[in-house]
């Protein structure tokens, strides 16, 4: 290797793998390794490597990691991945995700290399949300490993994660998550189990704005802004106009078999009225959706408010947003679970579950930021093509 080829935001590993500064790999060498010098065969950034190479190859349990691995040993070494013709077994592979790795320390080094790609947009929409990670829940117990993420839907990004006891305890671990984020200039959206005093404040005074759903665990809200729309509805039925306090916007997509009606209507006439910190508009959602191949139809109504005024959020800009937030079920938790197999991957041992649900969140990442939104497509293409999938860990960019 000729050291003077090096360009001056580049390095050089053991193996004589080119990487650049401020590269996921770099963030890799910078994970603490608790494992005693002596008989260590594999460095742990190596290891964190061919995990990620595996899993973009589409590979998700570590017996088929280890087997893409050793099937792809020779390309391996000429890529200087490896250093000589052996591959890790299995179990070297479960004791990284198992014991080695912290998951927090994870966490926080996968939340700086996305946010250091992360563009400054003028407007960033965040979704907070929660999943159980099924495949951690051990045999005759009904509690696994359950995280709450803060989610980009538009990058595919997922900046902050943190484990919880169990689902009900969001509410206490939101704040704390949310202070790891710059919240400049950011929309927060969560569902009602986040609508809290608490957390509206702390984003507000952080320069951010909330977009909140109203369900029964705010029954009085909910029951205000229910109230408050009830005349308006009766009169639209009735084919009367609407009041000049309130504005109505419709929007109808036909795709999947299906036909969707969504109709927000929004009023800033509680501002003054409800205990809510700097509420700007309140809103009912109606959702009607037509299945044309059973004949049958679904209807569903929610409420919610927002600190966001009409001015700078109009019915159609803040349908747009609520609709973008619904996108983490299918951008981010479908994909974890159908695509990577997360609930189906049984890792019921210490830290792997969580470990694994970090791998799979920046491996959603990786792909998107190529533009690459058929995860199974990129998958497949990136297993036959390593070097593909490689120069993703390898570059800053």
């Amino acid at each position: 290797m000729d050291y003077i080829n090096l360009r001056p935001n580049q390095e050089l590993n053991e193996n004589g793998l080119v990487f650049d500064l401020g590269s996921l790999y770099e963030y890799f060498t910078k994970i603490e390794d608790p494992r005693d010098e002596r008989g260590k065969q594999y460095a742990l950034p190596i290891l964190l490597t061919l995990l990620v190479l595996a899993k973009l190859g589409g590979e998700d349990s570590p017996s088929g990691i280890t087997d893409w691995v050793m099937l792809r040993k020779e390309l391996l070494m000429e890529l200087q991945v490896l250093g000589r013709a052996k591959t890790p077994c299995h179990m070297t592979y479960r004791r990284v995700l198992q014991d080695i790795v912290s998951p927090a320390e994870l966490e926080v080094l996968v939340a700086r290399y996305h946010r250091q790609r992360l563009q400054q947009e003028q407007e960033i929409v965040m979704s907070l949300d929660g999943k159980t990670v099924r495949g951690t829940i051990r045999r005759g117990e009904t509690q696994g490993v359950h995280l709450l993420a803060v989610y980009v839907p538009r990058r595919g990004l997922v900046l902050v994660q943190a484990e919880v006891e169990r689902k009900e305890n969001e509410i206490v671990v939101a704040p704390h998550v949310l202070r790891q984020v710059n919240l400049s200039g950011v929309i927060v959206i969560g569902d009602a189990m986040h609508t809290q005093r608490e957390i509206s404040t702390q984003i507000v005074q952080d320069g951010g704005d909330y977009v909140w759903f109203a369900k029964d665990n705010q029954p009085r809200t909910r029951w205000a802004i229910e109230k408050l729309f009830v005349h308006e509805v009766c009169n639209l039925q009735k084919g009367c106009a609407l009041s000049k306090d309130f504005q109505l916007f419709t929007k109808v997509n036909k795709s999947h078999g299906r036909i969707e009606q969504r109709t927000i209507m929004v009023s800033t006439l509680l501002n003054d009225y409800l205990d809510w910190p700097h509420v700007a508009q309140v809103f009912r959602l109606e959702r009607i959706v037509w299945h044309c191949q059973y004949g049958g139809k679904t209807r569903e109504l929610v409420y919610g408010l927002t600190s966001l005024s009409p001015s700078r959020a109009h019915p159609a800009k803040l349908l747009s947003l609520i609709r973008e937030y619904w996108g983490i079920e299918n951008g981010l938790h479908y994909r974890r679970d159908v695509t990577f197999h997360e609930d189906a991957t049984r890792l019921t041992v210490g830290r792997a579950g969580h470990n694994m649900a970090i791998l799979n969140n920046l491996v959603i990442g990786l792909c998107l930021s190529q533009h690459l939104h058929n995860l199974a497509h990129a998958r497949r293409r990136f297993s036959a093509r390593p070097h593909e999938a490689l120069h993703l860990i390898l570059t800053a960019s």
